[in-house]
């Protein structure tokens, strides 16, 4: 089975385009479609071409009843908050990001965070995916030393070790990955992240 996860188009028609190219079974858009809440309907048509298999999490670009209604338009699945189970994996998803100084539509405080993120603890076989990346890794690092990630999800990782872990949010670590203890942690962006979850053995 093989995921296809990305990040972080911000209306770019050409990236997308690409990525719906790329053959998968499942695809995943880890938020920040579009450049605050507009532009859905560009984007829109391209993504149903994969309706029934295409999950979508809000960024900080989105609202979380921003994606229920563009999803709802063209026959997606929302996956914030959610969790999907596909042979045999657990895979969930959390947008939005931590607060920023943009004052953009989805932004969570680092208690909120952590309070969404409590449904996905303990579940095994978990794929993760949040719009925002753990803080202190080469996920959230901006500039050297810079870091914008979020304390709660950095927690979650290293206390319920997902198998894979998923983000986008900071462009410049886009296509960086590091390991938390256990788990496999990418910044997907938008080249994306093809996930062979038949070579890797669930428990």
């Amino acid at each position: 089975m093989r995921l296809l996860v990305f990040s972080d188009i911000h209306g770019d028609l050409a990236a997308l385009r690409r990525l719906m190219e790329t053959e998968a079974d499942l695809y995943f858009a880890a938020g920040d479609l579009v450049n605050f809440a507009r532009g859905f309907d560009k984007v829109g048509p391209l993504l149903a071409t994969k309706a029934a298999q295409m999950y979508v999490i809000p960024g900080n670009h989105e609202s979380e009843s921003d994606i229920a209604t563009f999803c709802a338009e063209y026959g997606l699945h929302s996956l914030h908050g959610e969790i999907v189970q596909h042979g045999g994996w657990n895979i969930g998803g959390l947008g939005y990001s931590n607060r920023t100084p943009f004052n953009t539509p989805g932004e969570y405080t680092e208690e909120q965070l952590a309070a969404r993120l409590k449904p996905f603890h303990g579940v095994e076989n978990l794929v993760m995916i949040c719009h925002c990346p753990p803080y202190g890794t080469t996920l959230d690092e901006a500039q050297k030393g810079k870091h914008f990630g979020s304390h709660s999800i950095r927690d979650f990782i290293a206390q319920q070790q997902p198998k894979w872990f998923f983000c986008g949010h900071i462009h410049e670590a886009w296509g960086r990955r590091e390991a938390i203890v256990n788990s496999h942690c990418v910044n997907a962006g938008p080249k994306g992240y093809l996930l062979e979850l038949d070579t890797i053995k669930s428990e």
